[in-house]
């Protein structure tokens, strides 16, 4: 188990995952209005936070663990400082026009059925859930016994859980996408064609409805 100051460190010094992380902050920027307000859920050392609040995006966080919080509270000290970035104890203590969730947040959770639910009376109508979650389809993963040994949940149930101290759960697309109605439609998917073969993460944008 890392500290903060450890698991942030090594995200910041990976090319791929900054890069991932890059194209995740822009897509969500690119579709928020001017001055709206974010949840980062599951919002770590406060990476994403911070460059929301620097593109004038007041940003409430919501992070469960705390290790990850006491790394955050001092990365966005000046942000918290001037209420740019917003400390919750509970996720449902806002409301705003999107939720973040990046770097696999969700595959945290067995089930998003409650979590949407949740998600439903904190975002506001037409606003939008912007999900980073692993890819069960990543061929990268292939050279492992337990993605071998889940292709037949994967086919039949679009889902499975991997046995391990983070308790990740894999899930396709439409699983995450019934879980989310009525309240929310998948309104975008990527990576498509030959990225659901080489990309370890997908990115699935919801809409409030």
């Amino acid at each position: 188990m890392h500290t903060g100051e450890q698991y942030h460190a090594i995200i910041q010094a990976s090319p791929r995952d900054r890069r991932v992380r890059e194209r995740f902050q822009n897509m969500a920027l690119n579709l928020l209005a001017e001055g709206a307000q974010v949840l980062d859920l599951g919002a770590g050392t406060g990476i994403d936070a911070k460059v929301y609040a620097a593109n004038g995006h007041p940003t409430f966080v919501y992070e469960p663990m705390a290790a990850m919080r006491d790394y955050l509270a001092l990365y966005c000290c000046d942000e918290i400082a001037n209420n740019t970035v917003i400390k919750l104890a509970s996720p449902r203590y806002c409301k705003v026009q999107a939720v973040t969730a990046n770097f696999a947040v969700l595959n945290h959770f067995a089930d998003h059925t409650a979590l949407f639910e949740d998600l439903s009376l904190v975002v506001q109508q037409g606003g939008f859930v912007l999900a980073c979650m692993l890819n069960p389809f990543y061929l990268g993963d292939a050279r492992y016994g337990w993605w071998r040994h889940n292709l037949v949940n994967l086919v039949r149930r679009g889902r499975y859980a991997i046995t391990s101290e983070s308790g990740i759960h894999r899930f396709v697309p439409r699983v995450v996408a019934q879980a989310a109605a009525p309240h929310f439609r998948l309104e975008r998917l990527t990576p498509s064609g030959f990225g659901w073969a080489t990309q370890l993460y997908m990115f699935l944008l919801l809409r409030r409805v």
